[in-house]
Formats: structure tokens, C-alpha cells, sequence
């Protein structure tokens, strides 16, 4: 298969300085991609068209999206906790469609990728405020993927759990010996992914060889999702 180049490709990493944001730009810019990161919160709901107004034309939307898990017991969740998860990781989804998919639509050429999480896919206990965030953005993407494709606009997810990351596997919970053992027992592939090979994966999908894919969600997890 022919390397991945992405040259010419504007692409615009939402949350550039956590989660996978430090990855993914270090890889996009490897690869040729105008890379443009905003390290901004995304529970105001004006910043979505304020990026894309700033930004410009932009090729490739990556929605990286995270915040902390809470771990509350489900008969504990407030509503606080319910509402500031969806502010976060649900609310922005269509505020950042409105902004960015006419100029996509005019075009016939996009890409969305949202960078979530397998826990939509697999539920954790005493999660369940972010299992039910990241499930909603599964959905909403695999709606939005099918009606942006009439468009030739492609939009996907990847949904990943165990990779490299700052956010939710920072060195020192990675050094230690019980989450050693957690990453034995839960994950097939006996490790975390790299956050290069999640990058790397991710610029594939952004780039013109994955036309195909519409309404995807990819799980990015050693496996983890099969137990």
C-alpha cells in the first residue's frame, strides 16, 4: 500500500493539547497536513463556528473529544454530573455540523472523525454518565455519516479504550503494577496501543483512501471490546 500524504489537506484537531490532540497533530504533520489545533473547552456553545470561522476551509474535522471519567455509582449521578458529560461530549456534535458541513457540502469533499471511546460500545460500572455520552456520540455520528455521504462527505468514529494517552493512561497509571496486571487480564493484546498506531489510523481515515467508509465506528482497543 502507498504511504499515507496528506498534503494540502487542512485539518483542523478540536482539544488539541489533551487526549489524543498531541498525537494526532505530530502525526498529521508528518504526513503533509496543514494541521490546526484549538485547545479550547467545547461547553461553550459558540466556540464550534467560532473554530471554523477561524480556521477557515477545513478538509479534515477531527473531533477529538474527551474529559475525566467520573466514577459514580449510578444511584449517586446528579444531574450535574449528567449535563456537564453532554455539554462536553454530545452538545458540541451538531453545533460543529452546522459549522463546518456547508462548506463541505459546497465542496463534495470532507471529512468528520470523531476520536470516542469503546465504552460506548461495552459498558463499565460505575461510568455509566460517560458510557451514556459516548454512546450518544456513536449514534449521532453513524446518523450524520449516512445523510453526509449524498454529499460525498465522510464521517466516522473511532472508538477506542487501552491506548496511549495523557488524558485517561498518564505515565504513572501506566507504571503501575495493578493496572499491569488490569491490562493482562482485560486486554487481548496484552498492552496499550500506541498513540502513534491510533494516529496513524486515524490519518487513514482522513485521507482520500477510506472514501468508503460512511457512518463507521471503528473500535481501537487490543480487543478489548470482543471479551
Amino acid at each position: 500500500m502507498a504511504a499515507l500524504d496528506l498534503t494540502g489537506k487542512r485539518v483542523l484537531v478540536t482539544q488539541s493539547s489533551t487526549f489524543m490532540g498531541p498525537a494526532l497533530c505530530e502525526v498529521f504533520r508528518e504526513l503533509g497536513a496543514e494541521v490546526i489545533g484549538d485547545e479550547r473547552a467545547l461547553d461553550d456553545p459558540a466556540v464550534p463556528q467560532h473554530m471554523i470561522d477561524a480556521a477557515g476551509q477545513v478538509d479534515v474535522l477531527l473531533l477529538n473529544m474527551g474529559i475525566p471519567a467520573p466514577t459514580t455509582r449510578a444511584e449517586a449521578v446528579t444531574d450535574a454530573e449528567w449535563r456537564e458529560a453532554f455539554a462536553h461530549m454530545v452538545d458540541p456534535l451538531p453545533r460543529f455540523a452546522r459549522a463546518v458541513l456547508p462548506q463541505m457540502m459546497q465542496r463534495r469533499r470532507g471529512k468528520i472523525l470523531l476520536i470516542g471511546s469503546a465504552s460506548a460500545l461495552r459498558g463499565i460500572k460505575r461510568t455509566s454518565t460517560y458510557c451514556a455520552a459516548r454512546g450518544a456520540q456513536v449514534s449521532y455520528i453513524q446518523a450524520l455519516g449516512v445523510e453526509a455521504a449524498q454529499h460525498n462527505v465522510q464521517v466516522n468514529a473511532i472508538a477506542q479504550n487501552f491506548v496511549e494517552n495523557p488524558t485517561y493512561f498518564p505515565p504513572e497509571v501506566q507504571a503501575n503494577p495493578a493496572f499491569q496486571e488490569r491490562l493482562k487480564r482485560e486486554v487481548p493484546l496484552g498492552r496499550l496501543v500506541a498513540q502513534r498506531e491510533d494516529a496513524m489510523f486515524a490519518a487513514y481515515l482522513s485521507s482520500d483512501a477510506a472514501n468508503c467508509f460512511v457512518g463507521q465506528v471503528f473500535p481501537v482497543c487490543g480487543g478489548w471490546v470482543a471479551r
